[in-house]
């Protein structure tokens, strides 16, 4: 990874995040492919850490795709706007109570960045309405804006379509050679264990059932496909026969403090 000062980090934090992967994970990307294309894109670190010259970034997360989207194209407002916001528990909670479709597109970003930067344990969770419902975290002094990792990451985003869907849009866009890295909600490793209220709806067993056949159609088409997820009997059996490599991460996000701490992941593969 970069160790550059300008090299871009994610700007949200994101539950699942692979920025303390990317280590691991640097000898499985693929040496070359197309395009890049990633449909569950998150906080991004994946891309912030390759930024390939091509790339298609995708969610089914409009609050989320968005906020890339005002930072790719309208940055200056982006910061203006963040500017503004401040770290306080009453004025928190009446900017997370607002409606953010009122909102221009570079202030429904700043809000989401603020909030991101000052919720609890930086989670990003909606209630069944599709409303953002995170209480309010205590920091010593947190950073609401950090101005020049967005300019680096509006320069990355520079170089990528961005756009709201499904992650099965995958299939009309990916061609033979290029690459596709899956980071699906996790599948839970414990009926108690769902944390999938990453949009409205969930992310059921029935999702990850429907993503192990797009990886497979993908890979079908001759597309370099990699996916992340938990190191459970349901995903070993959806991929079973393809490289399953694991993974050590730290679980970083969990209400309950003794909750976190090692884990192993799966990464599965359709090359060598």
């Amino acid at each position: 990874m970069s160790t550059k000062p300008d090299a871009p980090r994610p700007f949200l934090k994101w539950a699942g995040g692979k920025g303390q992967l990317l280590e691991q994970y640097r000898p499985l990307f693929p040496r070359r492919f197309g395009r890049y294309h990633e449909p569950f894109v998150g906080g991004g670190a994946v891309f912030f850490h390759l930024r390939p010259p091509q790339a298609t970034l995708s969610d089914d997360n409009a609050d989320l795709i968005d906020c890339l989207l005002a930072v790719r194209d309208d940055l200056p407002a982006v910061i203006d706007a963040l500017g503004r916001h401040r770290y306080e528990k009453e004025y928190y909670y009446a900017v997370r109570a607002q409606d953010p479709a009122a909102l221009p597109l570079a202030e429904r970003a700043a809000r989401m960045i603020f909030l991101n930067r000052t919720c609890f344990n930086g989670l990003y969770r909606v209630n069944s309405k599709g409303g953002f419902n995170v209480p309010f975290g205590r920091y010593s002094n947190p950073t609401i804006c950090d101005a020049p990792n967005l300019h680096a990451c509006a320069r990355a985003l520079k170089q990528a379509q961005i756009e709201r869907g499904p992650f099965g849009s995958v299939l009309d866009r990916a061609r033979r050679g290029d690459f596709v890295y899956f980071d699906p909600p996790y599948h839970p490793l414990s009926k108690t264990a769902y944390f999938t209220a990453y949009a409205k709806g969930g992310f059921r067993e029935e999702d990850q059932r429907e993503l192990a056949r797009v990886f497979a159609e993908l890979d079908r088409r001759g597309v370099l496909v990699m996916l992340s997820n938990s190191d459970t009997p349901l995903v070993r059996e959806l991929y079973k026969g393809l490289r399953i490599v694991r993974v050590q991460a730290t679980r970083s996000i969990n209400s309950k403090g003794a909750r976190r701490g090692a884990i192993t992941e799966l990464v599965v593969l359709n090359y060598r």
